[in-house]
């Protein structure tokens, strides 16, 4: 793993660029780029660049051997095959099948096997299950997975990581069995995961990586390209803007590598930083994280602390993760789930569950209420049990249709104070339109089925009443329950279906007592 740079005290001048990590490649300079060039009246190739043009012609024809589906997942024949070797005992065939999967087929394929499979893969087949197959799989089934490991064995799996994947990985972990991890690490990457873990869960510090590239604002183009290609072995794997600081260690820019490349080697690095700097402080949510950069169209950003000083960087790829992760955890908490339990035990899932399911039956009991309310007038027309159902579950479908879209919005922050009554009377208005729509159908069908147009109007008026009011509050209440700080994911569907139902109900069954009896 490699480390984080380290923080010197502030100087008059800085006479390097600060430490820091891996890189897979070394960045080209324009001399290495600038090789190989045809005399003038020749029609030959030089050699280095026939050897360049042979070699990019046989990539290319070795991706026309490949199918862009490939890359969309592992097969269930795939998975099936490897699961067939194991139960036959072929250790020869599943380590050959292994070898031909990439790291996130590696993943896939143990989220989706039996535990017990699970198990025999990733202790009889763990040259295949590097560190990078643990960083893709189910958080919840890689902490089961690492916690069943030998402290020493997931010390060496942290340390082949990034330092945020490493974070991600040891975080869930139970905490005597993180320390004796812990234990295990070298003093560096001790401090740097201990150091993440201070900051609060869900922050810019959890999602950071330590490993960054830094230069000092008074060098020249041509130095930072001698830099770079000098440490080329302690870069970071994947890296996108360089990073300009004073002599304090505060951001006073950003440089995106193709404009470093393309500037003269005299330029000096302070003329080449990008009008607007994005550093994020570390304490800042992941949400908003991940707004800057869908705002900006940034592809990294450093991080700072509370003393402005630079610790890390952000880059795009973790905050795809995050954008998933959050449009997920919306989708989950309108269904009433806390979180993906696909893979939690059968007692866990059933107890994070529990707690809407009794929700809802309180939100039951009281539209029974209102039923009873009015036993005399359904006595006497038996019909209406019969066609009472249909108001209610079309109120409930519209309403949540429009409090899906409010939610959504809301979580993107396209939907705000400025803009909420437009959207709410825009709703509204389509609740009424569709309740017009569906009250005529339900009109005709209710008049004709039993004979009566007198019913046929009273279920067409309380349709329309009650899809005006799935309309106005399936838009509102996200918005309401935004404004007090409550999650709109978490509680407006259990509102949404309370005022459905009680008014659907009761227009319906009123309505009938008025008109009909």
């Amino acid at each position: 793993m490699s480390q984080s740079p380290s923080h010197p005290e502030p100087s008059d001048e800085l006479s390097a660029a600060p430490s820091a990590p891996p890189v897979s490649a070394p960045a080209l300079s324009p001399p290495e780029l600038s090789t190989g060039k045809v005399p003038r009246g020749s029609t030959e190739l030089p050699s280095d660049l026939l050897e360049t043009k042979k070699s990019l012609l046989n990539a290319e024809d070795e991706e026309e051997d490949g199918d862009a589906s490939d890359f969309l997942g592992l097969s269930d024949a795939a998975i099936r095959d490897i699961c067939d070797g194991l139960m036959g005992e072929d250790n020869a065939r599943v380590d050959r099948d292994l070898e031909d999967l990439s790291s996130s087929d590696k993943a896939e394929l143990l989220e989706k096997v039996a535990q017990d499979d699970r198990k025999s893969l990733i202790y009889g087949f763990a040259r295949h299950f590097d560190a990078e197959v643990f960083s893709l799989i189910n958080s919840d089934l890689r902490t089961e997975a690492l916690e069943n490991m030998p402290a020493d064995q997931v010390a060496r799996i942290l340390t082949d990581l990034d330092s945020d994947d490493a974070l991600d990985l040891i975080a869930p972990l139970d905490p005597d069995f993180q320390q004796d991890v812990m234990r295990k690490l070298s003093a560096k990457i001790r401090m740097v995961l201990e150091e993440g873990l201070s900051f609060p869960e869900d922050s810019a510090g959890r999602l950071m990586q330590r490993e960054f590239v830094a230069v000092p604002q008074f060098w020249t183009v041509g130095k930072t390209l001698d830099y770079l290609r000098a440490a080329r072995d302690t870069l970071p794997d994947d890296f996108y803007d360089l990073i300009v600081i004073d002599p304090a260690h505060h951001v006073v820019g950003e440089i995106p590598l193709d404009k470093l490349v393309r500037a003269p080697r005299s330029v000096k690095i302070d003329g080449l930083t990008l009008e607007e700097v994005h550093p994020i402080p570390a304490t800042m949510d992941q949400e908003e994280v991940a707004t800057i950069f869908r705002n900006e169209g940034l592809a990294s950003a450093p991080v700072v602390d509370e003393n402005g000083r630079l610790i890390g960087t952000i880059t795009y790829d973790d905050v795809i993760y995050v954008i998933d992760e959050e449009a997920e955890e919306d989708l989950l908490k309108l269904g009433g789930v806390k979180e993906d339990d696909l893979y939690r035990n059968i007692l866990g899932t059933t107890k994070s569950r529990s707690w809407w399911l009794f929700i809802n039956l309180l939100t039951a009991l009281l539209a029974s209420f209102v039923i009873s309310m009015f036993e005399a007038t359904i006595e006497q027309i038996v019909a209406l049990a019969t066609l009472m159902p249909i108001v209610a579950s079309m109120g409930g479908n519209a309403g949540t249709q429009s409090m899906t879209v409010a939610v959504r919005a809301i979580a993107t922050n396209e939907l705000s104070g400025a803009n909420a009554w437009r959207v709410i009377g825009k709703e509204t208005t389509v609740g009424l339109l569709n309740g017009i729509l569906f009250s005529i159908m339900i009109g005709f069908i209710a008049g004709a089925w039993f004979h009566s147009m007198g019913l046929g109007t009273v279920i067409a008026c309380a349709m329309i009443a009650n899809l005006i009011v799935a309309g106005f509050f399936g838009a509102s209440i996200p918005v309401v329950l935004n404004k007090f700080g409550i999650d709109p994911a978490v509680a407006s569907a259990v509102f949404l279906t309370t005022v459905t139902d009680v008014v659907g109900f009761f227009a319906f069954l009123g309505l009938a007592t008025l008109f009909l009896l």
